[in-house]
């Protein structure tokens, strides 16, 4: 019964963040949606601009706190290990509902196009950024990332987690970080640039690059050593403005599928 549980747990948890994700589409876009980036609770500038910040600092914190391995050794001493992903999930989804939910606009203009062939132009490019996130997650492992894969396992009694080597493809061997280039390009392709939404793009842009740099990177070193600073020199981080040279490589699984998944 307790690993059925499990297994509901996981599912709910996944559940629950393919909606946010999804809401997230239209969060920034500002389609689709009665609610969005800019179109959300009013408030004096200044109030606003604090509300924001705190929103996007708290989930800051947690995504990447949460994800680090000391927090991770101490807070599997209270949470099975099956669930401790979904449980990570959940928690990201549920602060990102509360970022939809509390979000105050800052409706100041800062560029906006007429246009409505580039309107639309630009929306599909967002579009892409969004499909490159999705796609992403898929060649390092969707199922693990999210939890699902670690639940299932568990039911079927074998070991949640599973090493793997390290191991690079399709847009893994232009940058070492697609996912994320996926939200930035996402965040940023947009025909109307409202003060808060330059205030969204501005700070996860910031946090993305802090992340990846400083925290996700360093994990990434910890366990592979040279060979992924040997992939560090070999492709670029977010933008192919060289050409990569062949990162090392091993038969298995995708490139760092179980570090990139557990600290992403």
């Amino acid at each position: 019964m307790s690993r059925l549980l499990a297994l509901f747990y996981g599912a709910a948890s996944y559940t629950i963040f393919l909606l946010t994700f999804l809401y997230a589409i239209a969060f920034v876009s500002g389609l689709g949606v009665p609610r969005h980036i800019d179109h959300a609770r009013s408030a004096p500038m200044a109030v606003a601009l604090l509300v924001d910040l705190l929103l996007l600092g708290l989930f800051a914190v947690q995504h990447s706190g949460m994800a680090r391995p000391a927090f991770k050794r101490w807070w599997k001493r209270f949470v099975p290990g099956a669930i401790e992903r979904s449980t990570y999930v959940l928690i990201s989804s549920l602060l990102l509902a509360l970022l939809f939910w509390q979000w105050h606009e800052l409706p100041l203009s800062i560029w906006q196009v007429d246009s409505p062939a580039l309107r639309w132009l630009l929306y599909g490019i967002a579009g892409m950024g969004w499909l490159l996130v999705l796609a992403s997650t898929f060649l390092i492992n969707h199922f693990d990332l999210f939890g699902l894969r670690q639940v299932w396992r568990h039911v079927h009694h074998l070991d949640v987690y599973l090493d793997t080597p390290f191991v690079t493809r399709a847009f893994y061997r232009i940058v070492r970080h697609p996912l994320m280039l996926g939200f930035l390009i996402a965040f940023w392709s947009t025909p109307s640039m409202s003060l808060g939404h330059l205030l969204f793009a501005l700070m996860t842009t910031g946090y993305i690059l802090v992340a990846v740099k400083f925290l996700e990177e360093r994990d990434l070193v910890a366990q592979f050593g040279d060979t992924y600073r040997d992939y560090q020199r070999s492709v670029p981080m977010f933008l192919p403005w060289r050409r990569p040279r062949r990162p090392p490589e091993s038969e298995g699984s995708p490139h760092a599928s179980k570090t990139r998944a557990a600290n992403a």
